[in-house]
């Protein structure tokens, strides 16, 4: 489970957050807060939770089963 997590987290960090280089932005955008933002970006151990998955879904307009399918899960 450690290990999925992980590769969650690094999949938003390196696809979404760190290419927009703003946290506020990306916050605002795919509300959730700037901390779980920041959270994703510098935390190694962070447990992303379910409800911030979908609603970063929502807001790419990703459906959740295509979006594991990109992870690769």
């Amino acid at each position: 489970m450690e290990i999925a997590n992980r590769k969650i987290v690094e999949f938003i960090r390196d696809k979404w957050v760190i290419p927009m280089n703003n946290n506020s932005q990306f916050a605002n955008e795919n509300n959730i807060d700037e901390k779980t933002v920041r959270r994703i970006r510098e935390d190694n151990k962070y447990q992303i939770s379910l409800i911030t998955i979908m609603r970063i879904c929502e807001a790419q307009n990703i459906k959740l089963s295509k979006f594991f399918e990109m992870v690769g899960l």
